[in-house]
């Protein structure tokens, strides 16, 4: 056991009384806690619709086949992102196509990059909010607008982080979420899915269960007594299980970023005059999820960088890496082109522990141990 883990889980007895009220209810699959999640979650954002899903992952899937996405159509995403922002782009059978990110200060994807790669065949862009911080949805929407192009956000790493006054997940034809057991609400598995189009959301609720027009909680609520299957669809529905996790959760969620932000301060004041580490996203001053704490070493390479997680790992701290660039996978390799700044950052970054009941003194001794362990990468 790590005295410092990377992530510490935000539950208590109210998760454990929610789901003990779901199972005495004797209905435990998708049903009318699904049902009050979603309209939490879609008022929680100032969005018109949400669906819960089974997973971000599904929700990203939805997202391409709803939107028409197809074999042979191309959709620009970062290869600075978990596998599921790009696993979603083959799963409709379209191409993904790598953008790099800004550089070590700005881990999201370059706007001004995507614009370059837009071609004929271009359908879509999946930008993915890093870490909660918003990337360039002023010019990612306005070159949306400009070549007629859809706009999936990719919003797992920040629910009620903000853009200019909107919610992230909200800004473009589609948002998607997580609620895996590490990110900010956490049901162990689940995902939203978030829009204001109409058209876009019936056909969500129609594919995320079989393609079925009623489902067994409406038909056991007395609203249909029958159903038909309208389009192929997939087994993606949320239970109430999860879901009432996911109510108690967002009940938290206010109070957890708060926390979040004053141990980013807290890190801040102690890592910034470090002239060996960049910490991505230093200057933002707008309100975010703090997902993650990244840090990225300066004049690096990546044995350095894995020197320096050894040494914090023998000072029973936790670390990670967010995350190994998806082109450099095997499965990915026919789509891989050169991303100086990606491959940079993902040979040497390091991200340290962030949950709400960090203390000062712990974000202070990991401090202390950083400066350390990075004395044996020079030697």
């Amino acid at each position: 056991m790590y005295q410092i883990p990377l992530f510490d889980l935000n539950y208590g007895k109210e998760e454990e009384q929610a789901v003990l009220e779901t199972l005495r209810s004797k209905w435990i699959s998708m049903g009318p806690k699904c049902v009050e999640l979603e309209k939490r979650f879609a008022e929680m954002l100032g969005v018109e619709y949400a669906c819960a899903v089974t997973n971000c992952t599904a929700a990203l899937h939805l997202a391409c086949c709803v939107l028409g996405i197809k074999e042979g159509d191309e959709v620009i995403c970062p290869s600075l992102t978990f596998a599921a922002t790009v696993n979603c782009i083959r799963y409709v059978g379209a191409v993904p196509v790598f953008a790099d990110i800004y550089g070590n200060d700005n881990l999201c994807v370059d706007a001004e990059q995507i614009e370059a790669l837009i071609t004929d065949r271009t359908k879509a862009i999946i930008p993915m909010h890093y870490a909660g911080f918003p990337c360039d949805m002023d010019n990612i929407m306005m070159l949306a607008r400009k070549y007629h192009l859809y706009v999936i956000e990719d919003a797992c790493h920040g629910p009620l982080s903000e853009y200019h006054g909107h919610n992230i997940g909200t800004i473009g034809d589609i948002g998607c979420f997580s609620f895996f057991s590490n990110k900010n609400i956490s049901t162990g598995e689940g995902g939203m899915l978030v829009t204001n189009n109409e058209e876009i959301y019936r056909k969500v609720k129609l594919l995320c269960s079989h393609g079925m027009t009623t489902m067994s909680y409406q038909r056991a609520s007395g609203h249909a007594t029958n159903y038909d299957i309208a389009e192929l669809g997939y087994n993606y529905r949320l239970d109430d299980i999860r879901a009432s996790l996911g109510i108690t959760q967002l009940s938290k969620l206010k109070e957890d970023l708060k926390k979040r932000a004053q141990i980013r301060e807290w890190y801040l004041r102690y890592l910034s005059e470090l002239d060996f580490l960049e910490i991505p996203f230093k200057e933002h001053q707008g309100f975010v999820s703090n997902y993650i704490f990244p840090v990225v070493l300066k004049g690096s390479r990546a044995e350095m960088r894995d020197v320096l997680r050894e040494g914090l790992h023998d000072n029973g701290i936790q670390t990670s890496i967010h995350y190994p660039a998806i082109h450099r996978f095997s499965v990915y390799k026919e789509f891989s082109r050169k991303l100086p700044n990606t491959e940079y950052v993902t040979d040497n970054e390091v991200t340290l522990p962030m949950y709400a009941r960090l203390e000062k003194e712990q974000i202070e001794y990991i401090s202390d141990k950083i400066v350390e362990c990075y004395e044996k990468v020079l030697r």
